[in-house]
């Protein structure tokens, strides 16, 4: 036994193997295009509509949404974005080491000294929700010498009852902010809580309630000496009404494309930068009255072609989907059928005889007419296109086209 294990050790440490027998093919299998040129048009398109006085945040958090965090980051400062936005200290930090020297506003709550040291060692900005973060800060910023600045932004609960103070102590937390030697008070925010559930009639008076609320705190403000860049607005609040958008508005869904309502409500037209695509792997025709997949949730009732697509809901496609969704060949929409499993789906290609192995099929994203959107899947799921995007699991290369 010794000596068989001996020979296998062996071969494998074998020079004679090539390495270049280890790199596999990207598209293999499955994998996402990523179009870097959409998210620059995309935040162009947006920074021509708010204006140059308003500065555009690029929100890249969740790797950028799925579609990969320094991937993003370039585009969207090459399409005119300010600033990033990012939900943790990591991805921050990650957007250091790739070369990135931009403001970076850090969304979510720190809460110990040492992740709010880190901010001061990567030139990262914090989210402050409270009193208690803020002396942290200083007690941090001063010992980097009486003249160091640390920048933090505070956030402020209008509405929607997570990250932020509560909007009555703003005012004293703002206030004992600028007593502080060693950190200055860059931004005060809030976040929307239903701009994206519009009605064409009625833009939302839960909406109107925050930006009211908001205004009352930026006049209570309004004798402060220093200037704070205030802001509000999400995709839905900056697409839908100008009057959101203050100093600076924070672009996530629509920097990738798509729309966080109804297509016909957006000022611009966007465009998708993310495609999922995976191949045939496997052909085979089938009687009248076969089950197809666990459960046999599908009977077929013809004679029908079959074709085995190496994705499934391990990758990101949802096995809630099951039956629900069409993907493209060569612009041609074929239903899949059975229970997506958790690496394979099947597609019902009758109709169609020229598929191959090996054909491509795209299962979000644009195929010469046909695009297939996350907002079509989240419909069919109960769910939300934000998900769907950042749901894509990191087996799936990204290939940035």
């Amino acid at each position: 036994m010794q000596k068989l294990i001996n020979q296998e050790n062996s071969f494998f440490q074998s020079s004679n193997i090539d390495s270049s027998c280890c790199k596999i093919d990207p598209k293999q299998r499955a994998w996402i295009e990523v179009n870097s040129k959409a998210i620059s048009k995309n935040a162009r398109k947006i920074k021509e509509f708010i204006g140059e006085e308003c500065l555009l945040m690029a929100v890249v958090k969740a790797d950028g949404y799925g579609h990969g965090l320094v991937t993003v980051a370039n585009a969207a400062l090459e399409g005119g974005a300010d600033n990033l936005g990012v939900a943790t200290l990591q991805e921050g930090i990650d957007l250091r080491q790739a070369g990135l020297d931009c403001k970076i506003l850090l969304l979510g709550n720190l809460i110990s000294k040492q992740d709010l040291n880190e901010c001061i060692n990567w030139d990262l900005t914090p989210t402050l929700s409270g009193i208690r973060e803020a002396i942290i800060c200083q007690n941090l910023a001063k010992n980097r010498g009486s003249e160091y600045r640390m920048k933090v932004h505070l956030k402020v609960d209008t509405g929607m009852a997570r990250l932020g103070c509560d909007l009555q102590d703003a005012p004293f937390i703002v206030e004992k902010i600028d007593r502080f030697n060693n950190v200055e008070l860059d931004g005060v925010y809030s976040h929307l809580a239903l701009a994206d559930e519009v009605f064409e009639d009625d833009f939302g008076n839960f909406t109107e309630l925050q930006r009211e609320r908001f205004e009352l705190l930026i006049q209570q403000l309004s004798s402060r000496k220093k200037k704070i860049s205030f802001h509000l607005a999400n995709s839905a609040g900056t697409l839908i009404n100008t009057g959101l958008h203050y100093d600076m508005v924070r672009i996530g869904l629509a920097l990738y494309g798509h729309s966080p309502y109804k297509e016909s409500l957006l000022p611009m037209k966007l465009e998708p930068a993310l495609s999922v695509k995976a191949r045939v792997t496997l052909i085979r025709d089938v009687l009248s009255g076969v089950g197809v997949g666990y459960g046999h949730n599908f009977i077929t009732k013809r004679e029908t072609r079959l074709a085995v697509v190496a994705i499934g809901y391990a990758d990101g496609v949802s096995r809630a989907l099951s039956g629900k969704i069409y993907a493209s060949i060569d612009g041609k929409l074929f239903p899949q059928v059975g229970a997506i499993t958790m690496d394979q789906l099947v597609l019902d290609i009758t109709d169609k005889s020229d598929i191959k192995v090996g054909s491509v099929v795209t299962l979000l994203g644009r195929d010469n007419e046909v695009c297939i959107t996350p907002n079509q899947w989240s419909s069919l799921t109960g769910s939300i296109p934000w998900e769907i995007l950042c749901g894509f699991k990191h087996r799936l290369p990204r290939l940035v086209i």
